[in-house]
Protein backbone atom coordinates (compact mmCIF):
# COMPACT_ATOMS: atom_id res chain seq x y z
CA UNK A 1 0.00 0.00 0.00
CA UNK A 2 1.35 3.56 -0.63
CA UNK A 3 2.46 6.10 1.97
CA UNK A 4 -0.41 7.99 0.79
CA UNK A 5 -3.09 5.78 1.32
CA UNK A 6 -1.44 4.33 4.65
CA UNK A 7 -1.43 7.92 5.77
CA UNK A 8 -5.25 8.31 5.19
CA UNK A 9 -6.34 5.52 6.86
CA UNK A 10 -8.97 6.09 9.66
CA UNK A 11 -9.74 3.00 11.22
CA UNK A 12 -12.82 4.21 12.76
CA UNK A 13 -14.92 4.22 9.99
CA UNK A 14 -16.35 1.47 7.85
CA UNK A 15 -18.74 1.28 4.62
CA UNK A 16 -21.12 -1.98 4.11
CA UNK A 17 -23.40 -1.14 1.63
CA UNK A 18 -21.71 -0.31 -2.50
CA UNK A 19 -22.06 -1.86 -5.72
CA UNK A 20 -19.37 -3.14 -8.74
CA UNK A 21 -19.93 -3.70 -12.38
CA UNK A 22 -20.59 -7.23 -11.11
CA UNK A 23 -24.09 -5.40 -10.90
CA UNK A 24 -25.25 -1.77 -11.42
CA UNK A 25 -22.42 0.17 -10.70
CA UNK A 26 -19.67 2.14 -12.78
CA UNK A 27 -16.67 0.60 -11.25
CA UNK A 28 -14.75 -2.93 -11.50
CA UNK A 29 -14.60 -4.71 -8.10
CA UNK A 30 -11.12 -4.21 -7.46
CA UNK A 31 -10.98 -0.27 -8.58
CA UNK A 32 -14.30 -0.04 -5.60
CA UNK A 33 -11.59 -1.15 -3.00
CA UNK A 34 -8.99 1.14 -5.03
CA UNK A 35 -11.40 3.96 -4.13
CA UNK A 36 -12.48 2.73 -0.17
CA UNK A 37 -8.43 2.71 0.31
CA UNK A 38 -8.53 6.25 -1.33
CA UNK A 39 -11.15 7.16 1.63
CA UNK A 40 -9.18 5.96 4.39
CA UNK A 41 -12.06 2.88 4.95
CA UNK A 42 -11.11 0.25 7.15
CA UNK A 43 -13.54 -2.05 5.59
CA UNK A 44 -16.24 -2.75 2.93
CA UNK A 45 -19.02 -4.82 2.29
CA UNK A 46 -19.68 -5.40 -1.44
CA UNK A 47 -23.28 -5.68 -1.97
CA UNK A 48 -24.08 -6.37 -5.38
CA UNK A 49 -27.45 -7.17 -6.47
CA UNK A 50 -28.17 -10.91 -6.49
CA UNK A 51 -24.31 -11.79 -6.90
CA UNK A 52 -20.86 -12.41 -5.37
CA UNK A 53 -18.98 -12.61 -8.68
CA UNK A 54 -16.99 -9.76 -7.97
CA UNK A 55 -15.91 -10.86 -4.38
CA UNK A 56 -12.80 -12.75 -5.47
CA UNK A 57 -11.32 -9.63 -7.46
CA UNK A 58 -12.20 -7.44 -4.80
CA UNK A 59 -10.65 -9.49 -1.98
CA UNK A 60 -7.35 -9.74 -4.14
CA UNK A 61 -7.26 -5.59 -4.23
CA UNK A 62 -8.28 -5.57 -0.94
CA UNK A 63 -5.47 -7.87 0.71
CA UNK A 64 -3.00 -5.65 -1.19
CA UNK A 65 -4.51 -2.44 -0.19
CA UNK A 66 -4.91 -3.06 3.22
CA UNK A 67 -8.76 -2.94 3.35
CA UNK A 68 -11.10 -5.69 4.64
CA UNK A 69 -13.91 -6.82 2.18
CA UNK A 70 -16.81 -8.48 3.38
CA UNK A 71 -18.66 -11.07 1.30
CA UNK A 72 -22.37 -9.58 0.81
CA UNK A 73 -25.38 -9.27 -1.14
CA UNK A 74 -28.28 -7.52 -2.33
CA UNK A 75 -31.67 -8.95 -2.31
CA UNK A 76 -35.21 -7.70 -3.82
CA UNK A 77 -37.64 -9.55 -1.00
CA UNK A 78 -41.36 -9.10 -0.88
CA UNK A 79 -43.10 -8.18 2.25
CA UNK A 80 -46.89 -8.29 1.71
CA UNK A 81 -47.28 -6.45 -1.81
CA UNK A 82 -44.38 -3.80 -0.92
CA UNK A 83 -40.76 -4.82 -2.45
CA UNK A 84 -38.38 -4.49 0.58
CA UNK A 85 -34.23 -4.73 -0.30
CA UNK A 86 -31.92 -7.06 1.91
CA UNK A 87 -28.34 -6.75 2.46
CA UNK A 88 -26.63 -10.35 3.40
CA UNK A 89 -23.22 -9.23 5.37
CA UNK A 90 -21.20 -11.71 6.31
CA UNK A 91 -22.21 -14.33 3.90
CA UNK A 92 -19.31 -17.40 4.49
CA UNK A 93 -21.02 -20.05 2.96
CA UNK A 94 -21.13 -18.94 -0.60
CA UNK A 95 -21.66 -21.96 -2.30
CA UNK A 96 -25.44 -22.46 -1.23
CA UNK A 97 -26.34 -19.33 -2.25
CA UNK A 98 -24.46 -19.01 -5.50
CA UNK A 99 -26.97 -21.26 -6.61
CA UNK A 100 -29.61 -19.40 -5.37
CA UNK A 101 -28.45 -16.40 -7.15
CA UNK A 102 -28.05 -17.86 -10.39
CA UNK A 103 -31.89 -17.89 -10.80
CA UNK A 104 -32.00 -14.65 -9.22
CA UNK A 105 -29.73 -13.59 -12.32
CA UNK A 106 -31.87 -15.55 -14.48
CA UNK A 107 -34.83 -13.96 -13.73
CA UNK A 108 -33.66 -10.57 -13.78
CA UNK A 109 -32.73 -11.48 -17.37
CA UNK A 110 -36.55 -11.78 -18.05
CA UNK A 111 -37.81 -8.86 -16.40
CA UNK A 112 -35.44 -6.90 -18.50
CA UNK A 113 -37.18 -8.55 -21.36
CA UNK A 114 -39.92 -7.80 -20.70
CA UNK A 115 -39.57 -4.68 -19.83
CA UNK A 116 -38.27 -4.19 -23.21
CA UNK A 117 -41.22 -5.62 -24.98
CA UNK A 118 -43.23 -3.11 -23.25
CA UNK A 119 -41.32 -0.33 -23.99
CA UNK A 120 -41.20 -1.40 -27.71
CA UNK A 121 -45.10 -1.57 -27.66
CA UNK A 122 -45.03 1.89 -26.63
CA UNK A 123 -42.91 2.94 -29.59
CA UNK A 124 -39.36 2.79 -28.08
CA UNK A 125 -37.26 -0.03 -30.60
CA UNK A 126 -34.95 -0.34 -27.60
CA UNK A 127 -33.03 -3.64 -27.99
CA UNK A 128 -32.28 -6.20 -25.43
CA UNK A 129 -28.89 -7.11 -26.97
CA UNK A 130 -28.41 -2.99 -26.09
CA UNK A 131 -29.44 -3.64 -22.20
CA UNK A 132 -27.84 -6.41 -21.84
CA UNK A 133 -24.33 -4.30 -23.44
CA UNK A 134 -25.05 -2.06 -21.15
CA UNK A 135 -24.56 -4.92 -18.12
CA UNK A 136 -21.43 -5.85 -19.41
CA UNK A 137 -20.92 -8.96 -17.20
CA UNK A 138 -22.76 -7.87 -14.80
CA UNK A 139 -26.45 -8.90 -13.24
CA UNK A 140 -28.55 -6.88 -15.46
CA UNK A 141 -31.23 -4.60 -14.15
CA UNK A 142 -33.55 -1.69 -14.36
CA UNK A 143 -30.45 0.79 -14.42
CA UNK A 144 -28.86 -0.83 -17.48
CA UNK A 145 -32.78 -0.12 -19.16
CA UNK A 146 -32.29 3.15 -18.21
CA UNK A 147 -28.62 3.70 -19.82
CA UNK A 148 -29.62 2.08 -23.03
CA UNK A 149 -32.80 4.54 -23.16
CA UNK A 150 -30.43 7.61 -23.06
CA UNK A 151 -27.71 5.98 -25.10
CA UNK A 152 -30.32 5.88 -27.44
CA UNK A 153 -32.05 9.17 -27.15
CA UNK A 154 -35.49 8.35 -25.77
CA UNK A 155 -34.29 9.59 -22.28
CA UNK A 156 -32.09 12.76 -21.39
CA UNK A 157 -30.31 11.35 -18.20
CA UNK A 158 -31.82 8.24 -16.43
CA UNK A 159 -34.21 9.87 -13.61
CA UNK A 160 -36.20 10.33 -16.82
CA UNK A 161 -36.20 6.99 -17.96
CA UNK A 162 -37.24 6.03 -14.38
CA UNK A 163 -39.82 9.09 -14.13
CA UNK A 164 -41.29 8.44 -17.51
CA UNK A 165 -40.98 4.85 -18.05
CA UNK A 166 -39.31 2.39 -16.13
CA UNK A 167 -40.21 3.47 -12.18
CA UNK A 168 -43.10 1.21 -10.25
CA UNK A 169 -46.50 2.11 -11.97
CA UNK A 170 -44.85 3.55 -15.13
CA UNK A 171 -45.90 2.08 -18.62
CA UNK A 172 -42.76 -0.29 -19.23
CA UNK A 173 -42.85 -1.38 -15.53
CA UNK A 174 -42.50 -5.06 -14.78
CA UNK A 175 -42.55 -6.46 -11.54
CA UNK A 176 -39.76 -8.91 -10.72
CA UNK A 177 -40.27 -12.86 -9.12
CA UNK A 178 -41.71 -13.00 -5.69
CA UNK A 179 -38.87 -13.35 -2.96
CA UNK A 180 -40.66 -13.33 0.29
CA UNK A 181 -38.67 -11.47 3.07
CA UNK A 182 -38.31 -14.70 5.47
CA UNK A 183 -37.11 -16.89 2.56
CA UNK A 184 -34.57 -14.28 1.80
CA UNK A 185 -33.86 -13.90 5.32
CA UNK A 186 -33.28 -17.67 5.60
CA UNK A 187 -31.23 -17.90 2.23
CA UNK A 188 -28.86 -15.37 4.48
CA UNK A 189 -28.58 -17.18 7.37
CA UNK A 190 -27.95 -20.54 5.29
CA UNK A 191 -25.00 -18.64 3.87
CA UNK A 192 -23.23 -17.96 7.25
CA UNK A 193 -24.60 -14.04 7.32
CA UNK A 194 -27.21 -11.88 9.01
CA UNK A 195 -29.86 -10.10 7.20
CA UNK A 196 -30.17 -6.16 7.34
CA UNK A 197 -32.89 -4.09 6.06
CA UNK A 198 -31.38 -1.43 3.52
CA UNK A 199 -32.79 2.11 3.53
CA UNK A 200 -35.97 1.52 5.08
CA UNK A 201 -36.55 5.40 5.06
CA UNK A 202 -39.28 7.20 6.52
CA UNK A 203 -42.40 4.45 5.97
CA UNK A 204 -41.05 2.09 8.14
CA UNK A 205 -42.73 2.18 11.11
CA UNK A 206 -41.91 0.09 14.62
CA UNK A 207 -44.45 -2.49 13.72
CA UNK A 208 -43.50 -3.21 10.57
CA UNK A 209 -39.70 -4.04 11.82
CA UNK A 210 -41.29 -5.92 14.15
CA UNK A 211 -42.87 -7.59 11.83
CA UNK A 212 -39.58 -7.91 9.93
CA UNK A 213 -37.87 -9.20 13.42
CA UNK A 214 -39.92 -11.47 13.61
CA UNK A 215 -39.58 -12.77 9.95
CA UNK A 216 -35.74 -13.05 11.65
CA UNK A 217 -34.16 -9.87 10.51
CA UNK A 218 -30.97 -9.30 12.05
CA UNK A 219 -30.06 -5.67 11.35
CA UNK A 220 -31.08 -2.07 9.96
CA UNK A 221 -29.21 -0.30 7.81
CA UNK A 222 -29.56 3.05 10.04
CA UNK A 223 -27.02 5.08 8.04
CA UNK A 224 -27.58 6.36 4.02
CA UNK A 225 -27.63 8.85 1.58
CA UNK A 226 -31.24 8.80 1.85
CA UNK A 227 -32.08 9.21 5.15
CA UNK A 228 -32.35 12.71 7.00
CA UNK A 229 -31.29 13.30 10.69
CA UNK A 230 -34.72 12.85 12.19
CA UNK A 231 -34.90 9.49 9.98
CA UNK A 232 -31.46 8.56 11.44
CA UNK A 233 -32.21 9.41 14.94
CA UNK A 234 -35.75 7.02 14.88
CA UNK A 235 -34.36 4.00 12.88
CA UNK A 236 -31.48 4.31 15.53
CA UNK A 237 -34.07 4.05 18.64
CA UNK A 238 -35.86 1.27 17.09
CA UNK A 239 -32.99 -0.73 16.39
CA UNK A 240 -32.05 -0.23 19.14
CA UNK A 241 -35.12 -0.77 21.41
CA UNK A 242 -35.89 -3.99 18.97
CA UNK A 243 -32.04 -5.21 19.42
CA UNK A 244 -31.04 -5.02 15.98
CA UNK A 245 -27.80 -4.63 14.91
CA UNK A 246 -27.07 -0.86 13.20
CA UNK A 247 -25.53 -0.83 9.76
CA UNK A 248 -24.66 2.02 7.20
CA UNK A 249 -23.10 2.52 3.76
CA UNK A 250 -22.94 4.82 0.90
CA UNK A 251 -24.81 2.54 -1.25
CA UNK A 252 -22.02 3.57 -4.11
CA UNK A 253 -22.46 2.88 -7.43
CA UNK A 254 -19.69 4.49 -8.62
CA UNK A 255 -17.82 7.70 -9.31
CA UNK A 256 -19.90 10.19 -11.13
CA UNK A 257 -22.72 9.79 -9.02
CA UNK A 258 -23.79 12.50 -6.50
CA UNK A 259 -22.95 10.03 -3.73
CA UNK A 260 -19.16 9.61 -1.97
CA UNK A 261 -17.61 6.45 -0.94
CA UNK A 262 -17.43 6.35 3.11
CA UNK A 263 -19.73 9.55 3.22
CA UNK A 264 -22.09 8.19 5.97
CA UNK A 265 -18.71 8.01 8.46
CA UNK A 266 -20.23 4.28 9.56
CA UNK A 267 -18.75 3.43 12.86
CA UNK A 268 -16.27 0.43 12.90
CA UNK A 269 -18.03 -0.56 16.32
CA UNK A 270 -21.28 -1.10 14.18
CA UNK A 271 -19.00 -4.04 12.31
CA UNK A 272 -17.88 -5.69 15.52
CA UNK A 273 -21.86 -5.53 17.00
CA UNK A 274 -22.80 -7.70 13.96
CA UNK A 275 -19.88 -9.48 14.03
CA UNK A 276 -20.81 -10.64 17.36
CA UNK A 277 -24.56 -11.16 15.90
CA UNK A 278 -22.80 -14.04 13.73
CA UNK A 279 -20.91 -15.51 16.36
CA UNK A 280 -24.49 -15.24 18.06
CA UNK A 281 -26.60 -17.14 15.06
CA UNK A 282 -23.98 -19.83 14.81
CA UNK A 283 -23.79 -21.06 18.79
CA UNK A 284 -27.49 -21.31 17.86
CA UNK A 285 -27.33 -23.50 14.23
CA UNK A 286 -24.51 -25.50 16.83
CA UNK A 287 -27.42 -26.18 19.38
CA UNK A 288 -30.05 -26.31 16.59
Amino acid sequence: MSADLASARHDAFVDLHMHSTASDGSCAPAAVVEEAARAGLAAIALTDHDTLDGLAEARDAGARLGVRVIAGVELSATEGDREVHLLGLHLSRVAPIERRLAGFRESRRDRARRIVDKLNALGLPVSLDAVLAEAGEGTVGRPHVARALVAGGWARDTREAFDRWLGDGRPAYAPKDRLEVAEAVALVHAAGGIAVLAHPGAEFTLARLESLRAAGLDGVEVLHPSHGAGDIRRIGAIAEQLELVPSGGSDWHGNGGSRALGCMHVPAAWLEAQEARVRVLAEREKVA
